[in-house]
């Protein structure tokens, strides 16, 4: 369409959705009226319209010809809050609760950096797999992962595209112990994009995680890219004191019956 300019229009709808469900914009209230959101943007009306109908295809407003745009609520896909010191714990859980697209699945010779973090021996392959998973039938995240061949022929394509994968490494008889990850921001490629249903470029949430066993072997590589207005990661933190340094440290998850413990950061 002639005027509309695809990033601002998704920056238009990404702010307007923000206000709405963060209650800045008042349940059954009125949005300003196009000309004047142009203005506050700094962006065609045009664009503005094209937002608008982004976010009353997802139920969060209601245009009513003469009487205005009307604000429903948080309605919609209701974003993913991962509870970042117990992530593991979190993406079972998660897993039950959405939904899976399996995209690709084959095995493959991995990269040197992956075959490296995983610790695997000359010449070992790896299932690849990618996956989008969606919440309330929107996707939120493009999960793309490597297992070591050895363990991935212990559950089958189908199993994959059911159950989470964490569940199928400990049913395959793997120790699960303990995780690394980083987060970044990352764009989204045109593939990515549109499995992801935003636009080329936009900002994505990325998290890269190797899973290691007890004996110390990798056994998953993961390299999830996530839509942040559909996923958080929260964390909970106190000030801590030691040697007579004060930082922060992170509140971790109890188990059941267990205290919480706190990890310095």
């Amino acid at each position: 369409m002639a005027g509309v300019e695809p990033s601002k229009t998704r920056q238009v709808y990404l702010v307007l959705r923000d206000r709405i469900a963060g209650g800045r914009l008042d349940h059954e209230g009125t949005l300003p009226a196009e000309q004047a959101l142009a203005a506050e943007y700094g962006v065609s009306r045009v664009t503005v319209r094209r937002a608008l109908a982004e976010l009353e295809q997802e139920g969060l407003i209601a245009r009513r010809r003469g009487a205005g745009t009307f604000v429903l609520g948080a309605g919609g896909a209701k974003p993913i809050v991962a509870d970042f010191s117990d992530v593991l714990a979190n993406l079972v859980a998660m897993g039950r609760e959405t939904a899976v697209r399996l995209l690709a699945f084959d095995y493959r010779e991995p990269s040197a950096a992956i075959a490296s973090t995983l610790k695997l021996g000359a010449g070992e392959k790896t299932q690849f797999s990618v996956r989008v998973r969606l919440i309330d039938g929107q996707p939120f995240s493009h999960l793309t992962t490597h297992v070591p061949q050895r363990i991935g022929l212990t559950y089958t394509e189908a199993d994959l595209a059911a159950r989470p994968l964490l569940s199928l490494l400990e049913r395959s008889g793997v120790q699960i112990e303990r995780a690394t990850q980083e987060v970044t921001a990352v764009l989204a490629t045109p593939d990515v994009a549109a499995a992801l249903d935003v636009e080329v470029g936009s900002a994505l949430l990325g998290t890269t995680r190797t899973v290691f066993a007890a004996d110390g072997s990798g056994v998953e590589h993961l390299s999830a890219l996530y839509r942040p207005d559909r996923y958080a990661l929260h964390m909970e933190m106190v000030r801590t004191e030691a040697a007579g340094v004060r930082r922060w440290a992170t509140v971790l998850a109890p188990a059941a019956g267990d205290q919480i413990t706190r990890k310095a950061s």
